[in-house]
């Protein structure tokens, strides 16, 4: 359950902000990883290099205010960030052992939605079959092109 729940987590997290308008819902998540960015500060686990990561996350979030896939990239930033904090012991929540694991988890899954373009899930739906169609129509041309010859 440890490794199920926060892939919910992502995938409810980003269910809900799809509520949110466009372009709002770019906005409000570039801000939203920004402050993830920040989580790590009140711990200090590891020392200066959490403001060095704090300011990078902070300046990729700002890109995001603009575009999805930097949001996307920071969210990945901040994954690498859990895991180095879960490998050295220092959770994202001191009495919770395994939380930076957890946030490790769930921080990609909330990156594929956003690098997907943090569509609504029937947007999702519509892009995913309208990429099916088009990759069935890329092979089924050369072959007709092959049968045509």
């Amino acid at each position: 359950m440890q490794y199920v729940a926060p892939i919910g987590v992502g995938l409810l997290y980003a269910h809900l902000m799809s509520l949110v308008r466009e372009p709002h819902r770019r906005r409000l998540n570039a801000v939203m990883v920004a402050g993830a960015g920040a989580a790590y500060l009140s711990g200090g686990g590891l020392g200066g290099w959490e403001f060095a990561f704090t300011a990078v996350l902070t300046y990729v979030a700002y890109r995001g205010l603009d575009s999805w896939a930097f949001i996307g990239v920071a969210w990945l930033l901040h994954t690498a960030w859990d895991i180095v904090h879960h490998v050295k012991g220092n959770p994202i929540i001191p009495f919770a052992h395994s939380s930076s694991l957890g946030c490790a988890i769930c921080d990609p899954v909330i990156a594929l939605w956003c690098f997907a373009g943090g569509k609504t899930p029937k947007e999702l739906l519509a892009w995913v079959r309208r990429a099916g169609r088009e990759g069935e129509r890329r092979v089924a041309e050369p072959a007709a092109a092959l049968s045509d010859a």
